[in-house]
Parts: structure tokens; sequence; C-alpha cells
């Protein structure tokens, strides 16, 4: 299974039902195609639509429907559209359940570097450093390594902070970790094809094994 498919479908799994979830550009939009049929959530997009649905096809697409990356998508039944203040009111307000983002580094206290690699020109910190504080629950979906295969889980981050103390849940291509305050990261599964061995060498943070330890379900 590619990586990305990996990650997004046990993300999914993360979900309730009466979740109000964001999903953000890149990585974490494709959770949207995997939501399981029994869950039933509002996906809110940062430029303006509660209700999200799948990616549109190529038939479906339409410009007046488009998420925060620009991707044509669908919208479900009961969906709305407003403007982006009233978006990011929502947001600010703690009416998010859930954020779904990309991260570039992660530490043991659950600080997200996710906006920058100094020396390169970046569009801004858009709307990450709002939602990181503004939804209940922060979930980071990310690989486990660079693609120099350096470690993305560090002791401490590196890169300018987005925010501090703020991810609940890390899903990667090779685990699921949780962040536990003023404990550390418990690692909670393992991917199909890895060891504990293997997840450990791969990531610069001490990790905690959780006593029920398993293998990801996706």
């Amino acid at each position: 299974m590619d990586k990305r498919e990996l990650i997004a479908k046990r993300i999914a799994k993360e979900l309730k039902d009466g979740d109000v979830v964001n999903l953000g550009i890149g990585m974490p939009t494709m959770v949207a195609n995997y939501i399981p049929e029994d869950v039933h959530v509002m996906l809110e997009a940062e430029n303006g639509i509660m209700g999200v649905g799948p990616n549109a096809s190529q038939e479906e697409e339409s410009l007046n429907c488009i998420d925060a990356g620009g991707n044509y998508v669908t919208t479900v039944k009961g969906a709305s559209y407003f403007d982006s203040a009233f978006s990011f009111s929502l947001i600010r307000g703690g009416h998010v359940d859930v954020t779904v983002l990309g991260a570039l580094e992660v530490d043991e206290e659950g600080n997200v570097a996710n906006w920058m690699i100094p020396g390169k020109k970046v569009p801004g910190m858009g709307g990450a450093m709002d939602l990181v504080v503004g939804a209940k629950k922060v979930i980071l979906a990310m690989e486990h390594v660079s693609k120099n295969g350096a470690p993305k889980i560090l002791r401490r981050c590196r890169l300018p902070l987005t925010a501090t103390k703020v991810a609940k849940t890390i899903v990667t291509d090779m685990a699921v970790i949780d962040v536990v305050p003023n404990k550390g990261l418990v690692l909670k599964e393992i991917a199909p094809g890895f060891t504990l061995e293997d997840v450990q060498n791969q990531t610069e943070a001490h990790l905690i094994v959780s006593p029920n330890l398993k293998v990801m379900e996706v």
C-alpha cells in the first residue's frame, strides 16, 4: 500500500460520529476518501466550506467547490458555505474537534514545526497556527523519515515552531504514537512489515512502548 494511503486510512479510523474535522493541505485531504460509512463527521475547509465530501471525479469538478489546497471536492447533504473570516472564527473559537495536519518535525513534548525550512521561500504559516491551538485534537499525518532518511520525530524540534505542546497523535507510515503530557511519546501501533526495533531506529525521540502494542489496522 502507498505510504500516504496507509496514513490517510489509519487516520480516518480516529474520527468519531459528530466530529467537526479540518483537514490540512496535502496528505491530510486524502483522509476524506477513507472515512468509514458508519461514521458521520462534518469536514470543514478553512476557505469556507462546512460539509466537504470526498475528492471530486473529473465529471464532478467545479471551480465553485474547492478545498483550502485548491483540490476539487464534493459536498455532503447539509453542507454550507461562508467566508474565510467566519471560518477562522469557528477555528479560533474552539468549534473544531479534530484537525489533521502535515508536519516537518514533531518532538517529545508535542511541539510542531510544519511551516518553513530556513533559507527556502515560503508563502507563510497560513491557517496552521490557528488550527493547532483552536482544535480540540491535533493529529499529525507524516512520513516517519524525511526524503534524505533523517528522523522527523525528534527529542526537540530544530525548525521554527508552529506551536508548542499541541500534537496529540502522530500517524506515520511506520507507527501510531500518542503524545502524553509529562510522559512522552507512547508507541501504540506498528505498521505491518516493521518491528519495534525498526521504528525506534528511525525515531530520534525515545518511545515508550504501550503494554497494548499491536499491529496497525487499516
